[in-house]
């Protein structure tokens, strides 16, 4: 019996479902290991770059259906609401396991052609550190999506696509920062994007992240990420490699 190759048709075969919006040239797109995390990590951010004309997107890894509250229907729902405050270009959905994402052959060859379709200048993923498994398996995951993106032999289909850069950010950790985004003049929608996952933040406290408070206490985070660059409100971010920065624009 020959030996099975590494490239089968069922890694050929996994794609992303587009869930809001159209499928274009993205300048970030942001990794969400479930429907809201893209929100409470990077909202803000995010508002900032589509009110600035740049072509956005949100990739949801998995449908958060072993979550305690909410129905897959349901968050998917909250996602294309929540899509519409932030403005986005593109949300999708990959539909890998949720409780069960790490970096496998099938996830990454599927997630790597994502970026090559979307062709993102700058990818935001979750921190590793982040001590929710489904968060830290997410980072080593895109690692090796970006890999495989840019191999030319790579059995993925579309043209290889390097990102140019990389920033992880905060969820259930702290996190190194060395990047910082003013969100003060859009927190207003910052929050309503994130209470557009009713499901989530209504009712009872369910964990350390599901639960009515956690406007309040991503605020304080950013209030003091804020302090630290002397704004009212920062995201914080963190990049594992030198920013190459054009002083002209200092």
């Amino acid at each position: 019996m020959p030996p099975r190759t590494r490239h089968t048709p069922i890694l050929r075969g996994m794609t992303a479902e587009t869930t809001f919006g159209t499928t274009r040239p993205l300048d970030w797109l942001c990794l969400a290991p479930h429907p809201d995390d893209a929100e409470i990590g990077a909202g803000g951010t995010l508002i900032r770059l589509a009110r600035a004309g740049r072509p956005v997107g949100v990739l949801e890894l998995s449908r958060g259906e072993r979550g305690t509250q909410g129905t897959p229907g349901e968050r998917a729902a909250e996602c294309v609401a929540a899509a519409r405050i932030l403005g986005l270009a593109w949300r999708g959905q990959l539909g890998l396991p949720d409780g069960e994402l790490t970096d496998t052959p099938g996830g990454a060859h599927a997630l790597a052609r994502v970026l090559r379709e979307g062709r993102p200048r700058v990818l935001v993923v979750p921190h590793h550190k982040d001590r929710h498994p489904d968060h830290s398996g997410s980072y080593h995951l895109a690692r090796r999506a970006l890999h495989l993106a840019a191999l030319r032999k790579a059995d993925l289909g579309g043209e290889p696509h390097r990102v140019s850069r990389v920033l992880l950010y905060q969820g259930n950790g702290d996190i190194a920062a060395n990047v910082l985004v003013d969100v003060g003049a859009v927190m207003t929608d910052w929050e309503a994007a994130i209470r557009a996952h009713a499901s989530q933040f209504a009712g009872g406290h369910v964990s350390e992240t599901v639960t009515p408070e956690v406007v309040e206490r991503r605020r304080a985070r950013l209030m003091y990420w804020g302090t630290l660059a002397r704004v009212r409100y920062a995201e914080a971010f963190e990049s594992e490699e030198p920013l190459l920065i054009e002083p002209e624009g200092w």
